[in-house]
């Protein structure tokens, strides 16, 4: 769903699930997304970065060493030889084999589902407007005629301004840890019609103040009841969460 359609209603329902499926599979696997949806999800999050011969495809950090049997910098390799890496075994045996998907794959699965999909998109540090640049291409093609929502989100403004280049009608938002200077005049100049923060960063009064600037609020990554039932109280518009097996995304913050 492209930006066009952003004007009467948000398409995102409150509940995505971090990553497909949180810690209960492989991160950015399509094992997870797979998971997350049997817990109920029809939305999820995930990072998306470029291969050394530009395919985008999901992982986290800029090295494989901690989610997947290879070694080295991701984006210096491409794609033929990471979609061949595993990227199950270190989470469990049963999902030993388990292959890096690439975005086209995931794209494959949420549209033919009719989930919606939050990319952050996470650069190989120093390939920041380039990713962006790459994933708004792709997603611009993959997502062409799909009514299946989609977001862009990133930490990087350079990614998203990037993003925003080859697919203006895809939503923006930007990523905070930290309420750094002048991120508000980053988010107008961006476009961004949502800002996501680190749970602990969202008061009443930063929830005032993204309202009074008509951007939507998410929150990353709210694993507790009682920091659920915080942001709930605020009116919060989006809710990224690990505990997939704990918060029914059907009943409003309900413990499983």
């Amino acid at each position: 769903m492209l930006l066009d359609d952003l004007d009467t209603s948000w398409p995102f329902p409150l509940w995505l699930a971090h990553r497909g499926a949180g810690k209960l599979a492989p991160e950015n696997t399509l094992a997870a997304f797979k998971l997350g949806a049997a817990h109920g999800y029809r939305a999820f999050e995930c990072d998306v970065k470029l291969s050394a011969d530009h395919v985008p495809f999901l992982l986290h950090d800029d090295t494989l060493q901690r989610t997947t049997a290879g070694q080295g910098v991701a984006g210096e390799l491409p794609w033929g030889q990471l979609s061949l890496l595993d990227a199950g075994s270190w989470h469990g045996r049963s999902h030993a084999g388990e292959p890096l998907p690439s975005l086209a794959a995931i794209a494959r699965y949420v549209q033919g589902n009719g989930f919606a999909l939050n990319i952050e998109i996470k650069p190989t540090t120093g390939t920041e407007r380039e990713t962006g640049l790459a994933v708004g291409k792709a997603c611009a093609d993959l997502w062409a005629g799909s009514s299946a929502p989609l977001l862009f989100s990133s930490f990087r403004p350079e990614a998203l301004q990037g993003a925003r280049e080859t697919a203006p009608l895809v939503p923006r938002a930007l990523l905070l840890d930290t309420l750094w200077d002048n991120w508000k005049t980053v988010a107008r100049a961006l476009e961004c019609v949502a800002i996501v923060t680190n749970h602990t960063l969202m008061t009443a009064d930063l929830r005032a103040e993204l309202r009074a600037n008509k951007w939507r609020a998410l929150c990353y990554t709210v694993n507790e009841v009682i920091d659920v039932e915080r942001l709930l109280g605020l009116g919060i518009d989006g809710i990224i969460t690990d505990a997939v097996d704990r918060f029914s995304p059907v009943t409003s913050g309900d413990v499983n």
